[in-house]
């Protein structure tokens, strides 16, 4: 078996579905900007296509199941979105990251197909998510990654968080339309049959159904409690 790594080329990779890892060398120095031989997955943003290309990515209970109408097995929609938004320079990642026994690392991710995957979700989970979900899921979501990463995949801890992440996806079904230009994956329309957004009460126009004369009482009733403190904090001055 080759061994692709040499005086020439002293990097340390490791690859798989989800993207590509690369270390050592050069990349030992923090202040070294990363050379473009570091990298084997995406193109250059500079020498990605000067034209955008649209994707269409459908999910069914928060799992990605079709590419552009085209249903798809997961592990073949992540191949081939790693292939198209690699294409355009996305998801390359220069950063330094702590690892489990205290060591910092330099190190340059690719990971086209799974930030182009997570940028389509979060679309469709903030159309169909309630607040407060949508705002306590990232903490769940940033301490399952903590977890996995410090391989605790077998921990009951692991499992109670996932239970958790799959209640919340029973919702997020629809589709989000995406832009992949010159290293960026932007979200430019999303949809969906479980949907929370109500045109006809976000509306600046006259369409608007909203009761707006109810709002008096609410911001009295909400800003009581600080209306409270700042006199009890004025008297006892």
């Amino acid at each position: 078996m080759p061994v692709p790594a040499d005086l020439d080329n002293p990097y340390s990779v490791d690859q798989n579905l989800w993207g590509r890892a690369n270390e050592c060398g050069i990349l030992e120095n923090p202040w070294n900007q990363a050379p473009e031989e570091a990298f084997g997955i995406t193109t250059s943003p500079e020498q990605a296509p000067d034209m955008p290309e649209y994707i269409e990515i459908e999910f069914s209970e928060g799992v990605p199941v079709s590419l552009n109408g085209e249903v798809l097995k997961l592990a073949d929609l992540i191949q081939k979105l790693n292939e198209i938004a690699g294409k355009h320079g996305v998801g390359r990642i220069d950063h330094v990251e702590n690892r489990l026994v205290g060591i910092k690392s330099r190190e340059i991710y690719e990971c086209p197909g799974a930030v182009t995957l997570l940028t389509a979700h979060k679309e469709i989970e903030d159309l169909t998510l309630v607040r407060e979900v949508a705002h306590f899921k990232p903490i769940i979501e940033n301490e399952l990654s903590n977890l996995i990463y410090n391989a605790l995949w077998f921990s009951s801890a692991t499992q109670a968080l996932i239970a958790y992440i799959k209640e919340t996806q029973k919702v997020v079904n629809g589709t989000a339309k995406v832009k992949l230009y010159k290293g960026s994956a932007q979200v430019v329309a999303r949809k969906s049959p479980n949907s929370l957004y109500d045109e006809n009460l976000a509306t600046y126009t006259s369409a608007d159904t909203f009761d707006q004369d109810a709002a008096v009482g609410f911001i009295k009733l909400w800003g009581l409690p600080t209306k409270v403190h700042s006199e009890v904090q004025k008297s006892a001055k």
